[in-house]
């Protein structure tokens, strides 16, 4: 969509997407090497009760099924900021994800620029949301 085509209040849902224990164990080996991640017998015995993802994992997968539907296509120019970042639940390997994204913010800041804030929302199968996040990306006109 063209910057011009974006609302103050719209609402995108995106498609789904299944985390799976080995993606979550490829995911914090490289950047979250933590044992709730990892150690699935430490995990077990930790508050969750086994193991799970890495909040920044749930944070990529979320930019990556926002992202999917092509709402930014060619105009992104680049990201700007990421505010108010919330870790709500834990996401679990067989967890569905997906994300509700809502136009909290447009603002025009050259006459061929413009910053589009969004909120991120993403809850897994059973309707829990699991995060929240708003970021910001520069678009063109």
């Amino acid at each position: 969509m063209k910057f011009t085509e974006l609302s103050l209040g719209q609402v995108f849902t995106t498609k789904s997407i299944k985390v799976t224990k080995e993606n979550i164990t490829r995911f914090a080996s490289e950047f979250d090497p933590q044992y709730m991640h990892l150690d699935e017998k430490k995990a077990e015995e930790g508050m969750f009760n086994g193991i799970i993802a890495s909040g920044m994992h749930t944070l990529a997968l979320s930019f990556k099924l926002w992202v999917e539907e092509e709402i930014y296509g060619e105009d992104v120019i680049a990201g700007t900021q990421m505010n108010n970042v919330k870790f709500i639940k834990p996401v679990f390997p067989d967890d569905l994800l997906f994300v509700i994204v809502k136009v909290i913010d447009i603002k025009k800041l050259k006459k061929d620029q413009g910053i589009l804030t969004v909120l991120l929302e993403t809850f897994n199968d059973r309707d829990e949301k699991v995060l929240n996040v708003e970021l910001s990306a520069i678009m063109k006109l």
